[in-house]
């Protein structure tokens, strides 16, 4: 009996909070362990003293129901945490605005500005060259870098002493050693945008940036 009653309190709470409410709502477990304690006395007033119900069954029931308020206690706080974590990411994406940063990218949009960025090389390179393909002609333009050793490597890229065309391209490193690493450019926040995906920065010769590609802030990211 207390099997049967136990197990369909929890189904109707668990429907209740399902349609009233998506989150974790304590209200709703506090009222359905009152009522488990509630029946459990009326049972075990009521129940036949020739055949009484065993106690263990109220003990492990209880249990059971402890452990689902400390369920629901727990996914409150994971909850919050990530709210809270989102906010504060929010907070700081919308603080860079203004500011220089380095982003992990693989094409910039060129004007006349000059464009410089970065990378890190695992191993030295006696030939190392940086590659600017046109999005709208394909055309491959390449920037001789030298040899290079292990570790950052910096270059700039100036659009009109390259005779490049202002408009979007894909930019990438070679080197001898077949490496291929990414590459950071630098430029500034000018605004950013709050998405489902987490903030998403505009950034001056880039383009739109999600947070998480950022690499590198403050003035060395000049």
């Amino acid at each position: 009996m207390s099997s049967v009653t136990g197990t369909s309190g929890t189904s109707a709470a668990s429907q209740s909070s399902d349609s009233g409410n998506p989150s974790a709502n304590l209200t709703d477990v506090s009222q359905l362990q009152n009522n488990f304690i509630s029946l459990m006395v009326a049972q075990i007033q009521y129940q036949d003293p020739t055949n009484p119900v065993d106690s263990t069954q109220f003990v492990n029931q209880y249990s059971q129901l402890s452990q689902v308020k400390s369920l629901e206690n727990l996914n409150t706080i994971q909850k919050n945490s990530l709210v809270l974590a989102d906010n504060l990411q929010n907070l700081s994406a919308a603080g860079l605005v203004g500011h220089q940063v380095m982003v992990s990218a693989d094409s910039l949009q060129l004007d006349s500005a000059v464009v410089g960025g970065q990378a890190q090389l695992e191993h030295a390179s006696s030939t190392t060259t940086l590659q600017l393909t046109s999005a709208a002609t394909g055309e491959v333009s390449e920037v001789a870098l030298g040899p290079q050793d292990a570790g950052s490597v910096s270059f700039s890229i100036d659009p009109q002493a390259l005779g490049l065309a202002p408009g979007k391209y894909s930019v990438a490193i070679k080197t001898s050693s077949g490496e291929t690493p990414k590459v950071e450019i630098g430029g500034k926040v000018s605004h950013v945008r709050v998405s489902n995906n987490g903030p998403v920065l505009e950034v001056d010769g880039v383009g739109t940036v999600p947070f998480y590609n950022i690499v590198e802030f403050g003035s060395s990211a000049a």
